[in-house]
């Protein structure tokens, strides 16, 4: 599961070929071993759990960088690969 941003302790993923289980683009999303599933663009909370505050980060992150997130998805949901994305700052 390739890693594509790090910032203020949050992981970002996205998996290759992962259209199966949620049906739609998402991210996987990692902070303190707390892990979720969150949609893209949306931003909404798929599974999992996330505390509020980085939730909201994300969330940021996502409207920030929605076209490349996108290109991204486009991409692995054909097992290609993907490139890495700005961290907040």
């Amino acid at each position: 599961m390739p890693t594509i941003s790090m910032f203020y302790g949050i992981i970002v993923r996205m998996l290759f070929m992962d259209t199966q289980q949620h049906n739609l683009p998402h991210l996987h999303v990692e902070y303190q071993g707390n892990q979720a599933v969150i949609s893209i663009p949306e931003g909404n909370l798929l599974g999992g759990d996330l505390p509020a505050k980085k939730l909201r980060l994300v969330q940021a992150w996502i409207a920030i960088h929605e076209e490349e997130l996108m290109a991204d998805w486009a991409l692995a949901a054909k097992g290609e690969p993907i490139f890495p994305i700005d961290p907040l700052r």
